[in-house]
């Protein structure tokens, strides 16, 4: 019988990770997670590819460390350009995921008129992942992006409420509704903390697909289809905070994306 001795790895460039850990725990309060927020170096989004892999590499290796039996990376550039690579040097001995294809998956099941929006950083448009997994799922959708450089950024400053805010998203989101979509990708962790700015602009009837509010029910569906993993972790619930950069900025602003007070420890990758 299977050591049930691990716990749930999650890894995010940055802050926004932590509003999909949030939600994850609360959908699956039994575990024991770990996070880790490489904040010393993000954002990730305009850097190149061999970069965001080095960096993704280094921090997937120290969750596996911290006794990890599964890694989500919590991070649509991650995702984007290191993700695959990495489940093949790893292999199925350890277990990576990414929050990409279930957005996409989510999107395909609610669009109605198959016009799909998608925002993300600079380096998630320019990979065009989205815009592969949607059209695979469906090659009726017509997908539209615009990518956001200065989202993250301003969010990470902790002025997600400023009147900065607004006017980004509002300019953003203009050519994505003069394109009609009825659905829209969040392709970032870190809009999910703008997600009700972002529906006084669009309205009640276009979908937002969060990956904060997709990935824990995802997450869940994975564990009971995959039982060699799901024996394998503990039943202790709570989690372990880690952070690349200042652990006291990371507490304060850490605390609005987590949604209770936190306690983070110093990582070195």
């Amino acid at each position: 019988m299977a050591r049930k001795n691990k716990r749930i790895g999650i890894f995010d460039s940055g802050f926004g990770g932590l509003h999909v850990t949030r939600y994850i725990t609360q959908a699956l309060p039994d575990y024991e997670y770990v996070y880790l927020g490489d904040t010393a170096r993000a954002p990730y989004g305009d850097r190149p590819q061999e970069t965001i892999y080095e960096y993704t590499k280094q921090a997937v290796d120290f969750l596996f460390a911290k006794n990890c039996g599964i890694v989500i990376i919590a991070c649509n550039t991650a995702s984007s350009d290191a993700l695959r690579t990495i489940q093949q040097e790893y292999g199925a001995k350890k277990k990576v995921l990414g929050v990409l294809i279930p957005a996409a998956e989510e999107a395909v099941e609610r669009t109605k008129n198959r016009r799909v929006g998608v925002i993300a950083t600079t380096g998630t448009v320019a990979s065009e992942k989205f815009v592969r997994e949607l059209e695979k799922l469906d090659p009726s959708v017509r997908v539209f992006q615009n990518a956001c450089p200065l989202l993250v950024p301003l969010v990470e400053a902790g002025r997600q409420n400023s009147p900065e805010a607004d006017a980004l998203l509002k300019r953003y989101l203009a050519p994505l509704l003069r394109n009609r979509i009825d659905t829209l990708i969040l392709g970032c962790t870190h809009y999910g903390i703008l997600e009700r700015k972002i529906r006084k602009i669009i309205g009640p009837d276009i979908v937002i697909v969060s990956e904060a509010r997709v990935v824990p029910r995802k997450l869940k569906q994975y564990l009971k289809k995959h039982a060699e993993i799901e024996e394998t972790l503990r039943r202790k619930p709570g989690a372990h905070l880690y952070s690349t950069d200042r652990t006291d900025n990371f507490r304060t602003l850490g605390s609005k994306f987590f949604g209770r007070p936190i306690r983070v420890e110093k990582a070195t990758l």
